[in-house]
């Protein structure tokens, strides 16, 4: 018997899974494995071809095709963990029946309301049902909503054999948050011909771009000195640090940026006068744009250090990922099966730029080429992060359009008309 989409996104987000950056282990935390065991053993219960991979952590499961001819190989991918900046432990969701418009009482304890006049997208939601938070821990879509959409779906064909499909392939991930998801993601095992992470945003979302995107560790030498008898001879390198910041554009940081704009994001700093050190994010979706962010803050250390001395600045920069849209161009038959999902559903499809990563970037330069699709949240990695019911139900039609889709047209679907 079919459980909801909407009662495997509650029973999923009960599961403690939060991952953890300190964490040796792999997965990092023991609640991601008790969910992959959980996935897992659903997934043969339904009569699914299932395995949760001890040394990795990453389930991996396959469906047969049950359709004569080429009918390439279609997979879907989502990650398990939440993420570390909240608490994923003891998630209380709460379904709001038909929202009137209003702002939601998340918790009278702390007051904590969840207002469209701070979130303005609620509005787009009125009459439906919403899946919110207790206002203590985050709920859990990013990406357990992708998840449970990927498992409706496969249990949607498994349990109605007679709807026509070629070979499906599934693999759910640990340590997405913490950039280690697809570290250890066996592409040959796996076995698609092309796949899709179900990791996105609200409801149409169809996303092929991400940001090139690299990291810095600017560090600063100094030379402290008696502040009674400095002149000349004292260099603070928390100054020199503030200068180096100061050289990089002012209007190219996150907060002045959005869509395809690229941004320098400093994360972190800290120091004394002696040594001080900033950690940055690079990020831009055009790949020369990108490269002449890093050209520059190399510029600005080396202008330092004409000034102050060899070696008193240092920027190591390191490429985390690139823009997957270089791989995806060559088969965008698989945007265009998406957005034909979604207009037979009923659903307005939206191509956005991604403003991040996705494993689906990495998976991309692996070899797998792997657009990400909408998992129908918003506000995630925080206490107002909600979930409408009907884009858990859209999400897992699309899905199964999308893969009914290819099992009718292949790889390249008609003319729209």
């Amino acid at each position: 018997m079919n459980i909801s989409v909407l009662d495997r996104f509650l029973k999923y987000v009960s599961v403690g899974s939060q991952s953890d950056a300190d964490s040796a282990t792999v997965p990092s935390t023991p609640g991601q494995t008790e969910l992959a065991r959980l996935l897992a053993g659903e997934l043969k219960d339904m009569g699914a071809q299932a395995e949760l991979d001890d040394d990795s952590g990453i389930v991996y499961a396959s469906i047969p095709s049950n359709v004569e001819g080429n009918v390439p190989v279609i997979g879907w991918v989502a990650h398990v963990d939440t993420a570390p900046g909240v608490s994923g432990s003891g998630v209380k969701p709460r379904i709001v029946r038909s929202y009137d418009g209003g702002d939601i009482l998340l918790n009278p304890e702390q007051g904590m309301v969840l207002s469209p006049a701070v979130f303005p997208e609620l509005t787009d939601y009125l009459g439906q049902d919403l899946v919110v938070t207790d206002g203590t821990t985050l709920l859990g879509a990013d990406d357990k909503a992708g998840v449970a959409e990927i498992m409706d779906m496969a249990a949607s064909f498994l349990l109605n054999p007679e709807r026509p499909h070629g070979e499906i392939r599934i693999a759910f991930t640990p340590d997405e948050e913490i950039g280690r998801g697809t570290d250890a993601f066996d592409v040959a095992r796996f076995g698609a011909d092309f796949a899709y992470t179900v990791d996105g945003g609200a409801l149409g979302e169809i996303e092929y771009e991400n940001f090139n995107a690299a990291s810095a560790v600017v560090t600063v030498q100094g030379s402290s000195i008696h502040p009674g008898s400095a002149k000349g001879r004292m260099l603070n390198a928390c100054l020199v640090l503030m200068e180096f910041q100061g050289m990089l554009p002012a209007f190219q940081n996150p907060a002045f940026t959005e869509g395809y704009e690229g941004f320098y994001h400093l994360d972190s700093l800290r120091g004394d006068v002696e040594r001080a050190a900033a950690e940055y994010l690079i990020r831009d979706h055009d790949r020369e744009a990108f490269e002449r962010k890093k050209e520059f803050m190399q510029e600005c250390a080396a202008l330092l250090n004409r000034k102050y001395g060899e070696g008193t600045v240092k920027a190591e920069i390191t490429d985390s990922y690139y823009n997957m849209k270089e791989k995806i161009l060559p088969h965008m038959h698989l945007v265009e099966h998406a957005r034909r999902a979604m207009e037979a559903v009923g659903v307005r499809p939206e191509i956005v730029p991604v403003r991040g990563g996705t494993d689906g970037a990495h998976l991309s330069f692996m070899g797998l080429p792997c657009p990400n699709l909408c998992a129908g949240g918003h506000n995630f990695h925080g206490k107002y992060e909600y979930v409408p019911v009907r884009s858990l139900e859209k999400i897992s039609a699309i899905l199964q359009e999308i893969v009914s889709g290819y099992a009718r047209y292949g790889l390249e679907p008609p003319p729209r008309e």
